[in-house]
């Protein structure tokens, strides 16, 4: 029997508002979401910020404030140099009078119109969001740029394992965490965080804890998706792996199940991101027309990766999701 696929707002529901903002957020719970996924990072004095970047100026007003115009600098982050204002330079109180806009404006110009109207977010300000919503709602906290972290000075692991705990998220069933760095869910766990672990996995490249340990050695996560390293994942105690949807589904729109398959007979859940309703994200096949910023038939993306007995899929916009998880 093909599972029920959880459905995660990604960054809140952000094909309609810009991602991680409160409004995306209480949009996401509105429209149905069984869980939502913000990205963690940190402040210079050591608050966790839901950012999908360290480097924000993307996504909020920060590069038209003068009094941070000296904050713009280059980092060297993961192998790649990459020039902008970082969170870890600002403190929590510069930060929170930053506002946040549409990373992706020319796809979604009326998500774009609500630029400006509000702030960038803690990690315990979702927290109490969702404790206050009219149903029980999970998260699926993803930690980011925890070795480049680690690196400055800015434990990721004992940071979001203190603020779990002592929010009473510790051990709490709504709770996921995950990361495309194996360390890190290793380090948390061992901090006697419970909830589920989820490894992410991007089709190309290696993770950036492995580099850092390994260099050239560093197997690939394409590598790490053979059978005895899945059987080793789900003998390590983690929960599921999260794949990339180009993993699983190529332009012309055929799905490759053996992943899946694999990962299911090692004990493990599989989650694939990220569903997004317009003509840009979709395999060529389930284009339509109208250009990038159009909705192409998305619906048929949607159920071809969700028969391939997912068991949960991250999405812009949930309630599109949802529609075609209840057709299964």
């Amino acid at each position: 029997m093909t599972p029920v696929p959880l459905v995660i707002a990604h960054r809140g529901a952000s094909g309609y508002r810009p991602e991680h903002s409160e409004a995306a957020y209480r949009l996401a719970v509105e429209l149905g979401a069984d869980a939502i996924e913000p990205d963690i990072v940190a402040s210079r004095d050591g608050v966790l910020v839901l950012r999908h970047e360290n480097e924000i100026s993307g996504t909020t007003d920060v590069a038209d404030r003068p009094e941070f115009a000296d904050r713009r600098t280059t980092k060297h982050i993961e192998g790649a140099d990459v020039t902008g204002w970082f969170t870890e330079d600002l403190t929590w109180a510069e930060l929170s009078t930053l506002t946040v806009r549409e990373r992706l404006p020319e796809l979604r110009p009326r998500s774009a119109e609500h630029d400006g109207t509000g702030g960038m977010l803690r990690l315990s300000d979702l927290l109490r969001l969702l404790d206050a919503a009219d149903r029980p709602v999970g998260l699926v906290a993803e930690i980011k740029h925890a070795a480049y972290f680690e690196s400055i000075g800015l434990p990721l692991d004992s940071l979001v394992a203190d603020e779990l705990r002592g929010a009473g998220w510790a051990g709490d069933e709504r709770l996921t965490i995950e990361s495309f760095e194996r360390t890190v869910l290793d380090q948390v766990r061992a901090r006697g965080v419970g909830a589920r672990y989820v490894y992410l996995l991007e089709k190309r490249g290696a993770a950036a804890d492995l580099v850092a340990s390994l260099g050239s050695a560093a197997p690939t996560y394409a590598e790490q998706l053979d059978e005895s390293s899945l059987v080793g994942l789900a003998a390590d105690g983690l929960h599921g792996i999260s794949l990339d949807k180009t993993t699983l589904i190529d332009a012309d729109g055929t799905t490759d199940p053996r992943v899946v398959d694999r990962a299911h007979a090692a004990g493990l859940q599989v989650f694939a991101w990220t569903l997004r309703a317009e003509n840009a994200f979709l395999s060529k096949a389930h284009r339509g027309p109208g250009g990038r910023a159009a909705q192409g038939h998305h619906a048929d993306e949607f159920r071809a990766l969700m028969a391939l007995g997912l068991d949960g899929v991250f999405a812009d916009q949930p309630e599109l999701a949802i529609a075609v998880r209840d057709t299964l």
